[in-house]
């Protein structure tokens, strides 16, 4: 996929219709070398994060029995702390696709890093990213998950509940002993997985279901997000107080019913 190119009118039916849709080459082998330098620095430390790194896998309870700093490492706002990734050809593209499916006055509203280190095995909990939202009364959105490493079945890549968006959102709670990370009720029989080759992408709504397994290989599994949504909902948003912790690690949680 080059930087000129859009989403095409078969992508955007599947994901209206499915809620998510796989997209190949978003970036080329020589950008994702780059990128993933850019991402081991943030993992490393030196790029400073402070409190915008936190464990996703907070919510388990049992020891590790790997050294890796968390369970499943998750960065956000790293354009906070690199402003130029806003003019890199991730955000760019993830823009450009956002208002393809969207609407001219979709924008960049946050991103972040999710790293599953090799053998730590923690499942991120099914979960809707719309039962982390403020109530909005625009709920278009699109979410660029792009893979930096061969994203497999076992070391955790995604799974979607295909045409779940089009239903009810779930009752969510808080995931185990809680760490932020929210769950409801899903499973894998109902799913099917999108493994992806480093430097392709898998898109999906704020309505979508699903999940990843744990990292149970010893490769790495490095994830960079980018979010989109209305301009005019991401100044609510911003009036509510919501900025996805870039100013306080605090998660927001909006009620859900059950399904």
């Amino acid at each position: 996929m080059t930087e000129q190119s859009a989403l095409t009118d078969e992508q955007i039916a599947e994901l209206e219709a499915r809620g998510f849709v796989r997209v190949d080459d978003v970036l080329t082998p020589d950008q994702v070398q780059r990128y993933a330098a850019l991402y081991q620095a943030f993992l490393d430390g030196n790029i400073v994060t402070g409190h915008l790194r936190a464990d996703l896998g907070g919510h388990v309870d049992e020891e590790m029995t790997v050294a890796a700093p968390e369970r499943i490492t998750q960065i956000m706002w790293p354009s906070s702390r690199l402003p130029v990734l806003h003019d890199a050809p991730l955000h760019r593209q993830a823009l450009a696709m956002a208002r393809r499916f969207a609407g001219e006055d979709m924008d960049f509203d946050f991103d972040m890093l999710i790293d599953k280190p090799p053998h730590t095995n923690t499942a991120t909990p099914w979960h809707q990213d719309m039962a982390y939202w403020i109530p909005l009364p625009d709920i278009r959105s699109l979410s660029v998950w792009l893979a930096l490493d061969e994203a497999t079945v076992d070391n955790g890549c995604m799974w979607y509940v295909p045409g779940a968006h089009k239903r009810p959102l779930r009752r969510h709670w808080e995931a185990g002993k809680g760490g932020g990370a929210l769950e409801c009720e899903a499973s894998e029989d109902e799913a099917e997985p999108v493994p992806l080759p480093a430097g392709s992408a898998v898109l999906h709504v704020g309505g979508a279901l699903h999940y990843s397994r744990g990292n149970s290989t010893g490769t790495q599994r490095r994830a960079f997000i980018v979010n989109c949504r209305p301009r005019a909902m991401i100044e609510l948003e911003r009036r509510s107080g919501m900025d996805h912790g870039l100013t306080e690690n605090v998660r927001k949680v909006r009620g859900a019913g059950d399904e």
